[in-house]
């Protein structure tokens, strides 16, 4: 069987999304393509594992054995068996979805809740369409390998969320601002990595991609994210199985509400902690947290209306004794007083913030404003202490007309800035404008804002003008001005004004 390229894959992937273009709108393509798209996978690489099995046993009935399988398809709920159906489709797709589900525990809930059966936006000639054009490509191992399968489905993920924008910042982070957070953690095969609002999973998977790119074995990574989002926490899932990764757990529900990973009544604790929460959450769960079970609110307790830092100490508070973190959250928490202030100032005296980067604005889906990165660390070196290293990126970016981006170059130059610095520690040079490690002492005088252009800031670039120059400008623009005049005149002797 030949091998699919990537690029082949990825436009008979996305003419999928044209298919039903019309009755579903695109914030919701999402949650059809990808139940699809994975159905389609799942029986090709069982029909795989079953034709290698027949070869093995010669019988038929041993070669369903679930030692053969990694997912098992029961009887009617292949993808042919659906194929095979002309009318009520929907309806043979969500028996085939619930079979699959209940036939394997570690899938439970995967398929989504779509309206299948709704003939007035998925008609049954629609449906088979859609499936007509999935049947064209064999999706087994043999000509879709997990690795390209994997980038072909984050391909999608961004298409989808370039189409659906705004409501984008729901479930997806651009992959390059991922990938800077994820360098700066470092994460070691072995190592722990844990996602309270983890989306589609780009966070964990851009772990995985670390580990494999250092030479290390990321089966060896234990995986854990929680979602709150039906939809996108099966997408979440179907995105590591797909990327060939088994040994993960994405649960679903609201982590400042309802954290699940838990060891007896306390929050599981872990070397890495990544995410990119919803910012400035209003209903985040203030009340609860009143008399907090896991003593999340150390720190202090976030106001009412505003869940960024309940976020950053969940965060804290799931890390272990040498565990580090990195969030994404609005410019906001840098200065914002009253009880997140308290917060921000007990963190600082604490020595819990390691760095902060301002990124530009305008790089994330539904929202234009500022961002920055917060690193945190449980333990810090003694040299780094007292001391908190702030860099300015906010002009490393690609601007574009609807929305900036950021290249996997620039990503990179920014943390090799972080690199270099922390590496060096306080003694590090300071890159004007971009960087430096600034004194607790200062921060402290400064009522403990972190605000970054207090710090760190381009220097003014005076322009320098001769003479003759300034008196030529001069010159234009009375001329300029003479002109203007002269015009206004015509005009008001043309409407009948006396001049």
């Amino acid at each position: 069987m030949t091998l699919i390229n990537l690029k082949d894959l990825e436009a008979h992937l996305w003419h999928a999304a044209h298919i039903i273009t019309g009755p579903i709108d695109a914030s919701d393509y999402k949650t059809y393509i990808f139940p699809i798209l994975f159905f389609k996978r799942i029986c090709d690489v069982y029909d795989e594992e079953f034709a290698d099995a027949i070869e093995k046993v010669g019988d038929a009935e041993l070669a369903k054995g679930k030692m053969f399988h990694r997912i098992q398809i029961p009887e009617n709920c292949h993808w042919r068996d659906v194929f095979a159906e002309t009318k009520d489709i929907g309806q043979a797709l969500k028996d085939s979805f619930r079979g699959i589900e209940l036939a394997n525990p570690k899938l439970h809930g995967i398929f989504g809740d779509a309206s299948w059966t709704n003939k007035e936006r998925l008609s049954d000639e629609l449906l088979a369409t859609l499936l007509n054009h999935f049947n064209k490509v064999n999706l087994g191992v043999a000509s879709v390998r997990d690795d390209v399968m994997g980038r072909a489905y984050e391909y999608l993920i961004k298409r989808f969320a370039d189409k659906a924008n705004k409501k984008a910042g729901e479930f997806y982070t651009p992959r390059t601002i991922v990938r800077l957070m994820v360098n700066i953690l470092d994460p070691k095969a072995g190592e722990s990595v844990y996602d309270p609002a983890c989306g589609t999973g780009g966070m964990l998977l851009e772990t995985i991609h670390h580990v494999k790119e250092n030479g290390g074995d990321p089966r060896l990574l234990k995986i854990k994210g929680q979602e709150k989002n039906l939809t996108t926490e099966a997408i979440a899932r179907m995105n590591l199985f797909l990327h060939g990764q088994e040994d993960f757990d994405i649960v679903r529900g609201d982590t400042l509400r309802e954290p699940k990973f838990l060891q007896s009544d306390r929050l599981e604790t872990f070397d890495c902690v990544v995410a990119n929460p919803p910012f400035s959450l209003k209903e985040w769960g203030y009340d609860l947290w009143s008399n907090d079970p896991y003593g999340r609110k150390q720190y202090g307790l976030a106001p009412k209306t505003n869940g960024d830092f309940a976020w950053v100490q969940h965060m804290f508070a799931s890390l272990n004794d040498n565990g580090r973190m990195a969030v994404v959250l609005p410019h906001g928490v840098l200065f914002r007083g009253g009880a997140e202030g308290g917060i921000r100032t007990k963190l600082l005296q604490e020595n819990r913030i390691v760095a902060i980067i301002g990124v530009a604005s305008n790089l994330f889906y539904g929202t234009g404003i500022p961002a920055c990165i917060l690193v945190l660390r449980k333990s810090r070196p003694a040299t780094h202490e007292d001391h908190v290293l702030i860099i300015n990126a906010e002009e490393i970016y690609t601007k574009g007309r609807a929305q900036n981006t950021l290249s996997n170059k620039q990503a990179d130059d920014i943390y090799q800035i972080y690199h270099d610095q922390a590496q060096q520690g306080p003694d590090a040079k300071e890159i004007e404008g971009v960087a430096r490690w600034v004194p607790l002492k200062e921060i402290e005088e400064n009522d403990f804002n972190l605000n970054i252009a207090r710090y760190v800031q381009k220097p003014l670039e005076e322009e320098t003008i001769t003479v003759e120059e300034a008196l030529k400008d001069f010159q234009r623009k009375l001329a300029e001005l003479e002109k203007a005049e002269e015009e206004l005149e015509t005009l008001l002797i043309k409407e009948g004004f006396e001049v």
